[in-house]
């Protein structure tokens, strides 16, 4: 017996080690994977400040692109390519309908010929920001400026200018808008609280703002951050410039400008010790109820455990066990077949006495049939020698009959597979053997009696008949026909196409076989013609004598 590794102990304190062994590790789990998620939170927030910050270029490089398609509009009007100012001036404010952007015309020199901010005809000087104007004009392409102090609006603005190309009214064409009205694009909303959001400009000046933070259009942003921020996007981390806080950059593409986003990454962690407190507490009160169901449980278990082995117990004495009602379905599953084989247990022992009872009928007819083919051979028989062929003969046959029966396991076999394998060691080919009729199952009873019939009619054919002669040929044929006491089963053997036949002298234990016990076994008549063209052997009898009843 292999010894157990576990010490021994009832059912309830397995469950409740099962309980401790299944809860305590995933505690222990969940807890490290809090630590892996806090420094996953720190990375994902890395990743976050900068989709927040491409979210921000994004916004402002739609507001630029807007500019850029309505400075494109305008700079294919007619009346620039006529020196109309004063028609400009009025499809001007037909294309803006706002009040937050203006434009300008200027020379190269940057003064500004129309500015939609003044009313036409106003004195205007030149532009507050000449070296924007110079560098858009220098690269040929729209550009947008860094922010300043607009010359006649005393505010922080910014251009977005356009190169005109050969030009009669002005070299340059911009859109400008006021610093306060872009900082309305800088929202926080979707940022964690405490956090800020800006654009800077190509010198690292603060176009706009928003959140808390402090900076303002124009201010400076930090130095000892800007010469870091290279890159497409990213993210910025250091102790020293930014305590405990994170910025994230992008820049916005097709322009000079960045968008950043900065905060404390305490804010933005904030739920992560909300999820630490909720699995200590959560956990250890869990715990106790797993541990108060998992005690019930083992009772109700082990109460459903004792009534099992109960009706193992009485099952073991040979009892039919009736199933039990318990809680669990699988204990009750395992009653129910308890119980059912009980009953087939009882119902196999009365088979098997059945069995056993037919073995030993059978056996004696077996027995019964062997002692009277001795008997009949040694009285035919010469010699030890031909004696001993003889029944080996006779008992190979019936052994085929017993074995095919034995596959099926006494149930019953078909005709044709009977005709089948009797003859199959007798043929030289299949051409010999023609079978004609309808199959059906024959009796265990009909199997042996028939079997023995046609391996004694097969050994003559080979013999004397048929079967002596590469081209003789057998045919067997069964037809039903109706009869005072029921169905009538007529079966013919046929031979022809062999040696011409002679009926013989004397008779000896085949025709006993073919005729007396082929008669008796299944209560008909045998008739035997010995034609001049082949053997015919015919038998008559009622089909239930050989036919097995369907279940």
């Amino acid at each position: 017996m292999r010894k157990s590794h576990f010490p021994k102990a009832s059912i309830g304190a397995y469950l409740i080690a099962i309980a401790l062994a299944i809860a305590l590790p995933i505690l222990a789990f969940v807890a490290l994977l809090l630590v892996q998620l806090e420094n996953n939170e720190r990375d994902a927030l890395k990743g976050d400040t900068v989709q927040d910050a491409q979210a921000l270029a994004r916004v402002i490089d739609r507001q630029l692109q807007d500019m850029a398609t309505t400075l494109r509009l305008l700079s294919s009007s007619p009346e620039l390519e006529r020196n109309d100012i004063a028609t400009f001036f009025a499809r001007t404010e037909t294309v803006l309908r706002t009040d937050s952007l203006f434009v300008l015309l200027m020379e190269k020199d940057g003064q500004l010929r129309l500015n939609t901010r003044w009313p036409l005809g106003k004195p205007l000087g030149k532009t507050g920001n000449i070296a924007a104007l110079q560098s858009a004009l220098k690269s040929g392409r729209i550009e947008a400026s860094d922010v300043f102090i607009g010359t006649n609006a005393r505010r922080w603005v910014y251009n977005v200018t356009l190169p005109l190309e050969h030009s009669p009214a002005g070299a340059a064409l911009a859109v400008t808008q006021d610093a306060d009205e872009l900082a309305k694009l800088v929202t926080t909303e979707a940022l964690p609280p405490g956090w800020s959001a800006a654009v800077l400009d190509k010198s690292g000046h603060v176009v706009a703002a928003g959140g808390p933070t402090t900076l303002a259009p124009g201010d400076a942003f930090n130095k000892n951050i800007l010469p870091k921020l290279i890159a497409s996007s990213g993210v910025y981390q250091d102790e020293k410039v930014l305590p405990n806080a994170v910025l994230g950059y992008a820049q916005i593409s097709g322009w000079s400008w960045k968008a950043v986003v900065w905060g404390p990454i305490a804010s933005a962690q904030a739920s992560l010790m909300s999820t630490w407190r909720f699995l200590i507490y959560g956990g250890v009160t869990l715990l106790l109820i797993a541990l108060i169901a998992v005690y019930a449980l083992a009772r109700q278990v082990r109460i459903t455990i004792q009534s099992i082995a109960d009706m193992a117990d009485r099952m073991g004495r040979g009892e039919i066990v009736s199933p039990i009602d318990t809680s669990v379905i699988e204990a009750n599953q395992v009653a129910i077949a308890l119980s059912n084989a009980s009953f087939d247990r009882s119902v196999t022992e009365d088979r098997l006495h059945f069995v056993m009872h037919e073995l030993v009928h059978r056996t004696k007819n077996l027995l019964a049939l062997a002692q009277a083919m001795t008997r009949q051979l040694a009285r035919q028989t010469d010699s030890v020698d031909s004696f001993q062929r003889a029944v080996a003969d006779r008992l190979e046959g019936l052994a085929r009959s017993i074995e095919v029966l034995t596959s099926e396991q006494w149930s019953g076999v078909s005709l044709r597979r009977v005709i089948d394998i009797h003859l199959a060691t007798f043929l030289q080919g299949p051409q010999q053997l023609d079978v004609l009729g309808n199959d059906f199952l024959l009796k265990p009873e009909a199997v042996q009696n028939l079997g023995l019939v046609l391996h004694e009619l097969a050994t003559n054919s080979v013999k004397y008949g048929a079967l002596s002669a590469p081209e003789g040929k057998i045919t067997i044929e069964w037809t039903t026909e109706a009869g005072e006491n029921g169905p009538m089963i007529r079966f013919v053997w046929t031979e022809r196409d062999g040696p011409p036949v002679k009926p013989p002298k004397d008779t000896g234990f085949g025709t006993t076989v073919t005729k007396t016990h082929a008669a008796a076994s299944f209560s008909g008549s045998v008739e035997i013609d010995f034609r001049p063209t082949g053997l015919v052997w015919r038998l008559t009898a009622l089909r239930s004598t050989m036919e097995r009843e369907r279940s």
